[in-house]
């Protein structure tokens, strides 16, 4: 590795599914490690033992891969700077931990949950920002060694934290950014970096791993602004050099404008129900890299070698990126379209078979029924999924038309021509598509009735709807037997 390779990361915890903002970082790290012939590292953040979810690690990899990222060095790959999961690495972090100690810069803090929450509540009451007190101010070395001894006796365990300089600047010249500065007085105080159960808090460990993994820039969310002044201080405390940092954007909501937050349950906000739903990867892929990025031109549909050969941080937004579920659709219709049909029609048949409209076990016969139906959709179904509505005319007895259908039916004196269609389909030696349309053909000689007057009240008495594919594949699909019975059903509406 050359001293000035570019090193990226990105670090999940395992705290649930892979969320729409992750997967954003993960992607613009991924492309710009690519573009710049760098390494991508993949990190697990776990030492918020709490929030760790079982399976979360395994299906944030899981997803990630399903996108097409892949990277070169992680829990699953390994590397020349691992461990790779947090949890693995205390004896790492508690060098560093002693380290801070020994120079005097660190402490160990005794003041218990309910002391704190009192000076929260103080403060508060006083009209100030919360913030930690120095529960050592004014005191002797001896009387903070004795405060410190009387504590350990009591059986209390401290965190340690780290002393914040006072008045002094931190800033940094943001890739997306631009300038941004903090002062230590806005920090809140002494900040804790090691908890009571001897785990690093994130805002130490990240600075260790990505010093000791070489990481140069650090790509992340808009709402980790507020960590950098600490990670700063950490950074010059231990006498290292920072990487870059670029700040990405919020994503909102495009209906609300709001930001995007997992209680938002209005949109989607996990891979794994993209996923479930039939959306293609590729897809994914195109549509988050362009929340927040802008390609150069007006094209929006991109390959995944496109967008690593064209990737700029510097074309980062400075605006917030609208999730726009519409748009989103739209994206994966393009890539559903121009998909090959075997493969939709296998994401279609699981979507089907999970509606339970189709065995679990099919036979040849109906997945070669499932591809038929699936080509007569593909074109319109911006995700699989939608088979499932799409298609709920050839798995149900037939409901009674609604009063724009029979408005429509009367309106054309539709009678005669479905009559003479259910006669003609009689006689018909095979019930194919060709052999459908030529029954409607003959039944327009017979009744003399022609174009719309002809088609519609076929296409509404058999497929129950006004618009739709092909009218003889339809057909067909539906089979003799089902095409018959809709029609009996429809005279007999009516004649009523």
């Amino acid at each position: 590795m050359t001293d000035n390779q570019i090193r990226v990361r990105y670090a999940p915890s395992p705290t649930g599914h892979l969320h729409i903002g992750n997967a954003r970082t993960a992607l613009f790290n991924y492309l710009f490690a690519r573009h710049n012939q760098g390494t991508f590292v993949v990190r697990i953040e776990d030492t918020d033992t709490k929030r760790n979810v079982a399976g979360g690690e395994q299906s944030q990899l899981d997803n990630l891969k399903w996108l097409g990222i892949d990277w070169d060095e992680g829990p699953d790959v390994g590397g020349d700077f691992g461990p790779y999961r947090q949890s693995e690495r205390r004896a790492i972090y508690q060098k560093y931990i002693q380290q801070l100690l020994d120079a005097g810069v660190a402490y160990e803090s005794y003041k218990t949950e309910e002391q704190l929450q009192a000076d929260r509540q103080a403060q508060k009451a006083r009209g100030e920002m919360p913030h930690y007190e120095y529960e050592y101010a004014n005191m002797t070395a001896a009387e903070k060694q004795a405060a410190i001894q009387q504590a350990r006796a009591q059986g209390l365990k401290p965190v340690i934290r780290i002393r914040v300089p006072q008045n002094k600047t931190f800033a940094w010249d943001d890739i997306v950014k631009g300038h941004v500065s903090f002062e230590s007085q806005t920090i809140g105080g002494d900040w804790v970096i090691q908890k009571r159960d001897g785990m690093p808090t994130y805002n130490f460990a990240v600075v260790i791993d990505d010093h000791l993994m070489k990481i140069t820039h650090v790509l992340r969310g808009d709402d980790h602004v507020a960590n950098t002044p600490k990670q700063l201080m950490i950074y010059e405390y231990l006498g290292w050099q920072p990487p870059k940092f670029g700040h990405m954007t919020l994503i909102i909501n495009s209906q609300t404008g709001k930001k995007l937050s997992k209680r938002d349950e209005s949109v989607l906000q996990f891979i794994e129900q993209y996923r479930e739903r039939g959306y293609l990867p590729e897809a994914m892929f195109n549509f988050i890299t362009l929340l927040g990025w802008s390609p150069v031109g007006e094209d929006e549909i991109f390959t995944q070698k496109q967008f690593i050969k064209q990737f700029d941080p510097k074309r980062l937004s400075k605006s917030p990126a609208a999730f726009d579920q519409k748009k989103l659709e739209w994206v994966n219709n393009q890539y559903v379209k121009a998909a090959d049909l075997s493969r939709i029609t296998d994401l279609s048949l699981a979507n089907l078979i999970q509606a339970q409209l189709i065995d679990a076990d099919p036979d040849l016969e109906t997945i070669e029924w499932v591809r038929a139906l699936v080509s007569l959709f593909k074109e319109q179904m911006s995700y699989t999924k939608q088979i499932v509505d799409l298609a709920q005319i050839f798995f149900t007895d037939p409901q009674q038309l609604d009063e724009t259908a029979m408005s429509e039916l009367k309106k054309d004196n539709a009678e005669p021509t479905l009559k003479a269609f259910q006669a003609q389909i009689k006689t018909l030696p095979r019930f194919t598509a060709t052999q459908i349309m030529q029954a409607i053909q003959a039944t327009r000689r017979e009744i003399g009735v022609k174009g719309r007057k002809l088609y519609m009240p076929i296409r509404i008495a058999t497929t129950r709807s006004m618009h739709g594919p092909g009218i003889g594949e339809a057909i067909e699909l539906l089979g003799y037997d089902k095409t018959q019975q809709h029609l009996i059903e429809t005279l007999k509406q009516l004649e009523n």
